[in-house]
């Protein structure tokens, strides 16, 4: 009987760098439901050592208390659980009001920094992470440049590291523009463009499943497998995000990051080794191959939808024209399903279908890798002729769990064939602490790790495949390209014309 490993030996150490971590836009819903819950998560866990500061900076005037008891909300049950973890991480917790357009704002900002610096010895190393509309990005970044918060002094041995959450810009050139902000005061080490989807664990878990196990490799290419396709599913609709998601909809929204994320970790090749760089050198390289979509032949590639009123867990919900700050006249699309190709030696001719949609009948992010048929069936005297090909799906979420189907005979004297799955649950034999998405980004940035970032060129690679795209959807006839599904469905019915000639289940 095979030993299982000791996953003690597995578990991430504390973190011995001091560090501030500033988190702008405080007071908003993302530092509310995600990074504060996830800071408190990791104090809970015994990560982070005890001379981390974290300051909340936003336009609101509150009090240090004020803010405390804004977060405490946030984290209430876990801190009734965890008393004395709550009263240490609430000594830590500051808030400092800064307005984002005003240089004598950050030099205040500046001098209180560098009294908790003194006060908690941090040795000046500081993490902003901004939680803010993408509008405020370049505005933040300079002023903290401007008042010197984005130098690292090589005297102090400190790290200073910024956090920009997507989307990093609008089309190729802004996200030039971005980046060139960010340049102007912040070196390239020391930006962290986040792609949380990259942090859930069974994402991650797609390279071991491919790179160390070697009976998938040898298969993992145009030769044994048919297609594949990556699903992100949604079953809200754009609830508070209404204002921004109306002027970005699906394809900057998910395509441009999340979905080219998971396309690049099927489709690249093995780095030499498990290192950062190496990493993303590889999936820059399918970047590079992705073959340019055909604009002038869209409808053969590419389906837009429109979520409209309809019924989701027996419950009416409304239209995406109804949403709250939503244009009643808008052609924003809140579904796509694209086929595009790679085309290097490993992939040729092999299509790979993306699809993301809000509304859908249940929440689901999954990747069908579908394997091709058999080349002969020996059974057609028995059976037939068709035999369902294999297929491994990897579960990301909700369900975290890899199944491969295959064929089995089915008991009894007559010779029938039955598909059945090998199942396994990503969770199944280890009792430690498990980590969100959230949780293990911050813990990188605070360690200087940016093997789960975007680079500059892998983005500026997304947006130049993806802008032609965009460009012939934001013309005027768009709306003859947008088709309308009812919420609690899989997506419009135009959707089939895409998926049949693989035969693929449109869910």
């Amino acid at each position: 009987m095979t030993e299982l490993p000791d996953t003690d030996q597995c578990l991430q150490e504390q973190l011995e760098d001091p560090a501030v971590i500033v988190i702008f836009g405080a007071t908003g819903d993302l530092t509310r439901r995600k990074l504060f819950p996830s800071l408190f998560s990791l104090r809970r866990n015994g990560l982070l050592p005890e001379n981390i500061c974290i300051v909340g900076a936003s336009r609101s005037e509150l009090s240090h208390e004020d803010f405390r008891e804004s977060m405490r909300q946030s984290v209430d049950k876990s801190a009734d659980e965890a008393p004395d973890d709550w009263e240490l991480i609430s000594r830590h917790l500051f808030y400092h009001s800064v307005i984002y357009d005003d240089p004598e704002s950050f030099n205040t900002l500046k001098s209180f920094l560098d009294k908790l610096d003194g006060e908690f010895q941090t040795r000046g190393n500081r993490l902003f992470y901004l939680a803010v509309p993408p509008t405020a990005y370049k505005e933040i970044a300079g002023q903290l440049g401007r008042a010197a918060m984005s130098r690292e002094d090589p005297e102090k041995d400190n790290w200073v590291r910024l956090i920009v959450e997507k989307p990093f810009g609008r089309d190729l050139e802004s996200a030039r523009d971005l980046d060139r902000s960010l340049h102007a005061h912040f070196s390239e080490h020391q930006i962290f463009r986040i792609d949380h989807y990259l942090a859930k664990e069974t994402v991650q878990n797609i390279l071991m499943l491919r790179f160390a196990n070697s009976i998938f490799e040898p298969v993992w290419n145009r030769l044994y497998i048919d297609s594949v396709n990556i699903t992100v599913a949604e079953q809200l609709g754009v609830e508070h995000r209404a204002r921004y998601y109306d002027n970005f909809g699906v394809l900057r929204d998910m395509f441009q990051n999340h979905m080219m994320q998971l396309l690049a970790l099927c489709a690249m090749e093995p780095p030499s080794i498990f290192q950062a760089e190496r990493v993303r050198d590889e999936k820059t390289k399918t970047y590079r191959s992705l073959r340019p979509f055909p604009v002038h032949d869209l409808d053969k590639y590419l389906i837009l939808g429109q979520y409209s009123s309809g019924i989701i867990n027996d419950k009416p919900v409304t239209g995406y024209l109804e949403e709250k700050g939503v244009d009643p006249d808008s052609l924003t699309p809140t579904f796509a399903s694209m086929k595009v190709f790679i085309d290097n030696w490993r992939w040729q001719g092999v299509p790979f279908y993306l699809t993301s949609g809000k509304r859908m009948p249940e929440k689901n992010t999954e990747i069908n890798i579908q394997f091709r048929q058999v080349p002969n069936s020996l059974f057609r005297g028995i059976i037939g002729e068709d035999i369902s090909a294999n297929s491994l799906t990897l579960g990301i979420q909700p369900r975290e769990e890899i199944h491969l189907s295959f064929q089995t005979k089915v008991p009894g004297h007559k010779v029938c064939l039955r598909t059945v799955q090998m199942l396994f649950d990503y969770h199944q034999d280890h009792a430690g602490p498990h980590l969100d998405a959230y949780e293990k980004v911050l813990l990188d940035c605070l360690l200087g790790d940016h093997t789960l970032f975007w680079r500059q060129d892998g983005v500026e690679l997304c947006w130049g495949f993806l802008t032609p795209i965009l460009e012939e959807c934001d013309c005027p006839e768009r709306g003859k390209r947008l088709h309308t599904y009812k919420a609690g469905t899989w997506g419009p019915k135009e959707l089939k014309k895409l998926m049949n000639h693989h035969g693929l289940n449109t869910m």
